[in-house]
């Protein structure tokens, strides 16, 4: 029996230790996340300061402040719409870095969403093998007892995790998480000078909300997690 005893543990070792792997590369999703709504927003100021809209000369009070400061470089300033060339500039470069930067997150976010879907595979065969040898261990048990065996059968723990609890977390937790980052592969692919105002804005809190996240489950997953 200490045999079985031994490859039961020895199971369930892995598939914690998978979980573990598994929640790590969450964390490391969830500060890439992070990143990526910091460079949305940043996406959403520069293209809001481009596209604002030009001063408007009907005003009384502005046709007073042009006229009374008739300068070449003020009616250059009011024909730029109050944009200066170099807040102008820099907004641009600011334009371009946070849509270069965006890319690369879709791109990185990609590798932890495939090595997630990796872990949840081997977590899969990890329980297959487990209850593989369970079946094992119950033949053995069912044997003793019918043999009428006096020795004491160790009882498994029921207040544990059973390991296809693990296991049904991690898929529970990928399928959301699958969710949203194709929310955001759909928001980054939609972003363009074109974008207005209200969907910038939309766009800024689905990223920071995450919809498809429980965050009930979550907390539930991190108690799971081994304390080192």
């Amino acid at each position: 029996m200490g045999n079985g005893e031994d490859g039961q543990t020895q199971s369930k070792d892995e598939i914690i230790q998978i979980f573990s792997d598994f929640m790590a590369r969450i964390a490391k999703f969830d500060e890439l996340v992070s990143m990526g709504s910091k460079l949305l927003v940043g996406f959403q100021q520069a293209l809001g300061f481009m596209v604002q809209p030009s001063i408007s000369k009907t005003s009384a009070l502005v046709e007073h402040i042009i006229k009374a400061h008739n300068s070449e470089r003020v009616r250059s300033y009011v024909e730029a719409g109050c944009i200066n060339y170099y807040d102008g500039e820099q907004n641009l470069t600011k334009l371009h870095t946070c849509s270069i930067g965006l890319l690369d997150y879709i791109n990185k976010a990609k590798v932890v969403v495939d090595e997630l879907e990796c872990l949840v595979g081997d977590v899969a065969s990890a329980v297959e093998t487990a209850n593989r040898k369970d079946e094992d261990v119950n033949h053995d048990l069912d044997s003793r007892i019918s043999s009428n065996d006096e020795e004491e059968i160790p009882l498994s723990d029921h207040s544990k995790p059973g390991v296809a609890e693990y296991a049904a977390t991690m898929a529970i937790i990928y399928h959301m998480m699958k969710q949203d980052y194709t929310m955001q592969v759909r928001i980054v692919s939609s972003l363009g000078a074109h974008s207005s105002p209200g969907e910038l804005e939309t766009y800024c809190q689905m990223w920071f909300l995450r919809p498809f996240i429980d965050d009930e489950i979550m907390h539930e997953a991190w108690s799971l997690v081994p304390q080192k």
